[in-house]
């Protein structure tokens, strides 16, 4: 039997393997210490516009405040703005608001005393697929990709059913998958978007509404397939986690997630 194990006894280190009976296949570790916030999604506050760097200063949980470019902030966030004015013309201190609450993601994490990059184009990763809600000029196939499976790829995509407001890109991992395959995962990014977009509104900022960085949601989103028919935990608030983003996300797949409470030390017993 295909099970996935998560090891999580120890506060400063998450280990997470995928076994077959008693043969290991994978195995990732994570470190409290080395913990990032890059790609993780907030509900953010501006505090200030800086017209001279043309950006914005975002309060959105951290200690230190993020940086936000206007090149980054999506359109759709702007005040009194016209859609027929050009990009070129557009100066931040006339469309953003010290207060306006805007949902971000990271992009790069905080370096010394430079607080994270923030974007307000979301992507959401998935097994084969990225997922850019509300930009739908976004979009393509990864640039590792060309040639014969470029173009089988383009195919099998073409007949995806995605709103027209959001765009896809293809990862590598989605080479030779079928187009079904390819739906399944878009599905997937699609009720996960609409779990992010719900939570942001359902409080004041500055709020996290996704770990995109969680080794949980990582390992659930790029590794659970059908043959595995078992996912044990073997501590409570990480059995709860698991518990929580499958409910939403994966419904089907929730009967397979136990908490494993047995004396005996997960790792130890498979």
């Amino acid at each position: 039997m295909k099970r996935m194990l998560f090891n999580a006894t120890h506060p400063e280190e998450l280990r997470v393997a995928i076994v077959d009976g008693q043969k290991l296949l994978d195995l990732d570790i994570e470190s409290s210490s080395n913990a990032q916030r890059k790609g993780n999604i907030y509900q953010g506050r501006v505090t200030r516009v800086e017209p001279s760097l043309e950006a914005a200063f975002v309060d959105y949980g951290a200690e230190r405040q993020g940086f936000l470019p206007l090149k980054e902030i999506s359109r759709s966030h702007f005040r009194n703005f016209s859609p027929s004015t050009p990009m070129a013309q557009v100066r931040i201190k006339d469309v953003i608001d010290e207060g306006q609450e805007l949902l971000v993601q990271v992009e790069k994490d905080e370096r010394g005393t430079k607080g994270a990059a923030l974007t307000t184009f979301i992507s959401l990763a998935g097994r084969y697929l990225v997922l850019m809600p509300n930009n739908p000029k976004g979009g393509g196939i990864s640039r590792r990709i060309d040639g014969e499976e470029r173009s089988d790829l383009r195919e099998a995509m073409s007949g995806l059913e995605c709103p027209s407001e959001h765009s896809l890109i293809a990862r590598t991992a989605g080479i030779g998958k079928s187009p079904e395959e390819l739906q399944w995962d878009l599905d997937f990014l699609l009720q996960l978007w609409g779990v992010i977009a719900d939570a942001a509104s359902s409080q004041e900022a500055p709020f996290l509404v996704y770990q995109e960085s969680n080794l949980i949601v990582r390992t659930l989103r790029d590794h659970l397939r059908g043959d595995i028919q078992e996912i044990l935990i073997d501590e409570g608030s990480v059995f709860e986690r698991a518990s929580r983003f499958m409910t939403q996300v994966m419904p089907h797949n929730s009967a397979k997630l136990k908490h494993y409470e047995d004396p005996t030390p997960l790792f130890s017993r498979f």
